[in-house]
């Protein structure tokens, strides 16, 4: 896969390393030469000098032929339109980029580009380790809003059906650990002793399934 980074800070810098090293065609363009320090010396990519919604920039980088595009300067404004301009200009598939005032994901929501905001994913991420730390979090969608946890089914819940925990909107089963093997739980699939439940809650309902799980425990 071929990704353009525009912005080789801390963040471009990180992401262009572990997808080379992961042996894709990464291109990086940043209008900092010096910036180019931070990647490994043994880096396999590719740097531009250049502003990352430079159209000439971009086409030296190999834009044309890229199949995503990265926009992570450290400015709203340059990452907007840098994103704008690889999904408008050059119809690059997939266009992320990272924002530091949540407020603005609206915006590039109303473009179709997805967005990191960091301010709300790391305040996200300290919430529910701090208060939900025995809730194993797996993975997080968007900016937190969805979190898929993992845990032990408690004694008291033995026996029920799986699809019974599910609360519309807010929390659902989809996978089930039993004896070291990993299935997708049907209709009728209950709980069994040693059971590790997956659960994708809403981040508004994890509350709610602590309070379910550690009914019987009292922690």
């Amino acid at each position: 896969m071929r990704v353009i980074i525009a912005g080789c800070g801390r963040v471009g810098s990180a992401l262009a390393a572990q997808l080379a090293t992961e042996g894709h065609d990464v291109r990086l363009v940043d209008r900092d030469a010096d910036s180019c320090r931070r990647l490994p010396s043994n880096f396999a990519g590719q740097f531009h000098l250049g502003n990352g919604f430079s159209r000439t920039a971009l086409a030296a980088a190999g834009i044309e032929h890229a199949d995503a595009f990265v926009a992570v300067t450290s400015g709203d404004n340059s990452n907007i339109v840098s994103a704008r301009t690889a999904k408008e200009t050059f119809r690059v598939p997939v266009v992320l980029a990272r924002i530091f005032d949540p407020r603005r994901a609206d915006i590039y929501r109303e473009l179709g580009i997805p967005t990191i905001a960091s301010v709300r994913w790391t305040v996200n991420q300290i919430h529910q380790m701090l208060l939900h730390r025995h809730l194993s979090p797996e993975l997080t969608f968007g900016n937190g809003e969805t979190v898929l946890v993992r845990s032990q089914i408690p004694a008291y819940l033995i026996g029920r059906r799986l699809n019974e925990f599910d609360i519309d909107g807010e929390i659902r089963v989809v996978e089930v650990t039993r004896g070291g093997r990993s299935l997708v739980p049907a209709h009728g699939t209950a709980a069994e002793p040693g059971d590790l439940v997956t659960f994708t809650v809403a981040a508004t309902a994890l509350n709610r399934l602590r309070d379910f799980l550690d009914k019987e425990l009292g922690s």
